[in-house]
């Protein structure tokens, strides 16, 4: 299992974790310095629950500390008891192959964090890392979902500070970060990238940050049919990929705090 820090002191070195949909993206992850990657598919729905072969042979190809997160679908976090199904049999199978923690969330039809479920996810989830995930960020009441989180044992809160970016939502970063001390951390993620590293960590004293850190590439394919989609709404071509910056996430590793 790896190592937990929650307290960031001058000089130290930054606790990166890349958000990756690739092998590709995964090693340029590690290349870069990047301590974990959090491994997902469908990063342009948010994310989804990467596919088993995904998760095995980024396993094999990395050394770092590897986060699988558990999302069935697109959408809200109101789970059936179905899709719960689902989620437990992919958080066993992400321990089967190796994962050194999981990222999910729920929450109930208020929109508050489901205590009942997410204490059953945890208890799956044993003894990996688990990640309370970007679900934080639709709650009504931020502190009280903290608590709750504090409550469950939550290992780490991935939040935006309940804004588009988490520049944008640095005030509440820095509470939450304030109140949580020493019970989990608290990592901002969206927008993070290495022209706004220092003023993060200037507005919010994080310990981890969380980045995609990514670059559009070309197909390699020669024969094109641009005039085919394969999606009813693209944000690419089929003949373009986002894959990880091994420079962009290289920058962000080198900061430390002044």
């Amino acid at each position: 299992m790896e190592s937990t820090n929650y307290n960031l002191l001058a000089g130290q070195k930054l606790v990166l974790e890349v958000c990756v949909e690739s092998v590709q993206s995964a090693v340029a992850a590690e290349k870069g310095g990047a301590q974990r990657v959090e491994l997902c598919s469908g990063l342009s729905e948010g994310g989804l629950t990467p596919s088993y072969g995904l998760i095995q042979v980024v396993r094999k190809s990395i050394g770092i500390g590897l986060h699988v997160l558990i999302r069935p679908r697109r959408g809200d976090f109101l789970y059936s008891e179905l899709e719960v199904e689902i989620m437990k049999r992919d958080i066993e199978i992400a321990k089967e192959l190796g994962a050194d923690g999981v990222v999910l969330g729920a929450l109930r039809p208020e929109g508050h964090v489901d205590l009942e479920l997410m204490q059953d996810f945890i208890a799956v989830a044993r003894p990996l890392s688990v990640t309370f995930h970007r679900a934080f960020d639709v709650t009504p009441d931020p502190l009280k979902a903290l608590d709750d989180l504090m409550h469950l044992k939550v290992d780490r809160l991935l939040t935006s500070g309940q804004q588009g970016t988490a520049l944008e939502g640095a005030a509440l970063i820095s509470n939450l970060i304030e109140r949580a001390g020493n019970s989990l951390i608290v990592m901002p993620g969206s927008g993070v990238n290495e022209r706004n590293m220092q003023e993060l960590l200037k507005l919010t004293r994080a310990t981890e940050f969380h980045t995609s850190a990514r670059k559009k590439v070309a197909s390699d394919m020669i024969f094109r049919r641009s005039d085919l989609p394969m999606a009813g709404v693209q944000q690419l071509t089929e003949y373009e990929n986002l894959v990880a910056d091994k420079q962009k996430i290289a920058a962000i590793c080198n900061l430390s705090v002044a």
